[in-house]
């Protein structure tokens, strides 16, 4: 099942290319916030699937393209993000040490959003294709072999990046938790859908261009390792995203106006713009363009706009 909120936050399902308005099999979550809603669906499956399976064989919906696509999950308690997590199309002769880092709840947007590029002298702007996890329930200290008992379902996420903020040590919090650096969606993927989460095509366009293009099945540490790992951190609630990392070799810039398109499997296309009061400019290589052509540091230096390097 496809779930989704749209326009006002109504909770929907896509079915055969429309949206089946679910939010009266709903009314019995009590609800101060979105979220809350969602919640209490993925606690209570058990009751509410067979409910919202009826009502989306009975409905005939609207079109898709008729309403307005929001975050299917608005405001997780908690999303963590595991790091460096690929191993790069199998360039690194070993995996990296497992690490991660969490991200604001408040940093999320959704399809048709704008990822804004604050004023701040970042390096560059960057955003990583990733498989996000959904937790089905509450999850602490669970093993791999016991992870895919505690996900709900999957989504695309972009984890947005301002690299090289000063100091650039210890920089996390100020390059990966600003306002609208989450996009997530357009869907809510139950888990029956995904049948191989560990063998599943990424793509990310930049104005129709493929910049990132990769498998899942090119990860350091799995899913089943990356649950393990976080929930031995601190418990998980349902709702709460993992991010599972990217393969950094297509990383490149952001800039004002492009439109941002990911789709991971079958989880539907993500798009979102980029937004930028600064009118910034980099180069559009890719990092391992970059590097491949034999030039210095990792990515491409900022051409114009504030913040540049001055000429020498």
């Amino acid at each position: 099942m496809k779930l989704l909120f749209f326009d006002d936050f109504k909770l929907g399902v896509l079915h055969g290319g429309n949206v089946i308005d679910l939010s009266g099999e709903v009314k019995d979550i009590p609800a101060a916030h979105p979220q809350d809603v969602i919640r209490g669906v993925i606690e209570g499956w058990a009751t509410y699937r067979e409910r919202l399976e009826a009502a989306m064989a009975a409905g005939d919906g609207i079109s898709l393209s008729a309403v307005r696509i929001r975050p299917p999950i608005p405001r997780p308690s908690n999303i963590d993000c595991m790091a460096r997590n690929y191993m790069e199309n199998g360039t690194l002769p070993e995996r990296p040490p497992i690490n991660g880092f969490a991200k604001s709840p408040n940093s999320i947007i959704g399809h048709g959003d704008t990822m804004v590029l604050p004023d701040v002298a970042a390096t560059i702007f960057e955003g990583e294709a990733e498989l996000a996890i959904i937790i089905g329930k509450r999850a602490h200290n669970v093993s791999a072999a016991d992870a895919y008992d505690h996900i709900f379902g999957y989504t695309n996420l972009i984890d947005g990046s301002a690299r090289g903020i000063p100091p650039r040590e210890n920089a996390f919090y100020q390059m990966k938790s600003r306002e609208t650096f989450c996009p997530i969606g357009p869907y809510l993927v139950t888990a029956d859908e995904v049948p191989n989460p560990q063998n599943m095509p990424v793509t990310l366009w930049n104005n129709e261009e493929i910049k990132q293009e990769f498998d899942t099945d090119d990860m350091a540490y799995s899913i089943a390792e990356s649950v393990e790992f976080v929930s031995h951190m601190h418990a998980l609630e349902p709702g709460d995203i993992i991010a599972t990392g990217t393969n950094h070799r297509g990383l490149h810039a952001f800039q004002d106006g492009d439109r941002i398109d990911l789709q991971v499997g079958d989880l539907g296309r993500l798009s979102v713009t980029i937004s930028d009061e600064l009118h910034r400019t980099w180069g559009r290589q890719t990092r391992h363009e970059w590097t491949e052509a034999g030039n210095k540091g990792r990515t491409p230096p900022q051409l114009s706009g504030r913040y540049a390097p001055t000429a020498e």
